[in-house]
């Protein structure tokens, strides 16, 4: 069937190609659980596969997530002109993408162990889940953050086939920071959020968005010491964790006035922390 290039685009506009953050958002902490795992370089199939499975799965949930979204995305001004409201991607079209990405994900998980297969299972669970919770509670940010965070023991388990407890370490800081960058990004949508219904944990932290983020950071930095402490790392690492404070502060200075376009620079700044806790972890066991 062909394409024209106007439907292709609207179909990479439907998986977030253009807007790659989710995916490196997803990634980093999945590199991080890697080289936990391998204590250095990954096996590089393992690397590969979930890399792929990385985009593969973020793809799939953009896609869900406009599907749920389908019939209140026209009302917020950011998400107004998405393939789905704008109605240049149908609602079987998007259904269609959703599955063949789902199934090829599936596919490369087969190639794992045991473990990784049946941790798979509670992640797909999550994936789906998620973008319906905004309609059920006041924190799905804490539902995105064990969706994605989940891609920490699957990464794990496919390396080393155990789990040990230093993972739930790594997973548990992956959450708190998933909550405080997504909160970030909620900030954005609040007003809109509250005209059409919709629930986010920037509208029940309210007034006390800036300083719970905060909070939420701190508790970032504290658990990643405690990491490093357990783990034994060198002082490469917690040079690096100094840099991460300063982008959190950075963060913190940027969001004062909550200008909806300095709370979404300082959501994409997250990006250079992923990225920096990455390379703390890389240069340490090189």
């Amino acid at each position: 069937m062909y394409f024209s290039p106007e439907k292709r685009l609207a179909y990479c506009e439907l998986m977030r190609i253009d807007k790659p953050i989710g995916t490196l958002l997803l990634l980093w902490p999945t590199l991080w659980a890697l080289w936990f795992s391998a204590r250095g370089f990954p096996h590089l199939s393992v690397l590969l596969i979930f890399i792929i499975g990385v985009f593969l799965m973020r793809s799939a949930g953009c896609v869900m997530n406009d599907l749920a979204d389908r019939k209140v995305d026209g009302f917020v001004e950011r998400t107004k002109n998405r393939p789905l409201p704008s109605k240049r991607v149908t609602t079987r079209g998007a259904i269609i993408l959703f599955l063949i990405l789902s199934i090829f994900s599936f596919l490369l998980v087969l190639t794992q162990n045991n473990l990784t297969i049946k941790l798979s299972v509670i992640g797909a669970i999550l994936a789906f889940l998620y973008p319906f919770m905004k309609r059920f509670t006041n924190l799905p940010q804490l539902f995105l953050g064990l969706a994605f965070s989940w891609a920490i023991p699957m990464a794990y388990a496919a390396q080393s086939n155990e789990l040990t407890p230093v993972v739930w370490l790594i997973f548990f800081i992956n959450i708190l920071w998933t909550i405080a960058y997504d909160t970030l990004y909620a900030m954005i949508d609040r007003d809109d959020d509250l005209k059409i219904g919709v629930k986010s944990s920037a509208i029940l932290f309210g007034k006390y968005d800036k300083l719970i983020i905060a909070l939420l950071q701190f508790s970032c930095l504290i658990l990643l010491i405690i990491l490093g402490r357990v783990a034994q790392l060198n002082a490469i690492y917690y040079f690096c964790l100094i840099l991460v404070s300063l982008l959190f502060i950075k963060q913190q200075l940027a969001i004062q006035t909550r200008d909806k376009k300095a709370c979404f620079k300082a959501f994409l700044d997250n990006n250079y922390i992923g990225f920096v806790i990455f390379i703390a972890l890389f240069l340490n066991y090189l």
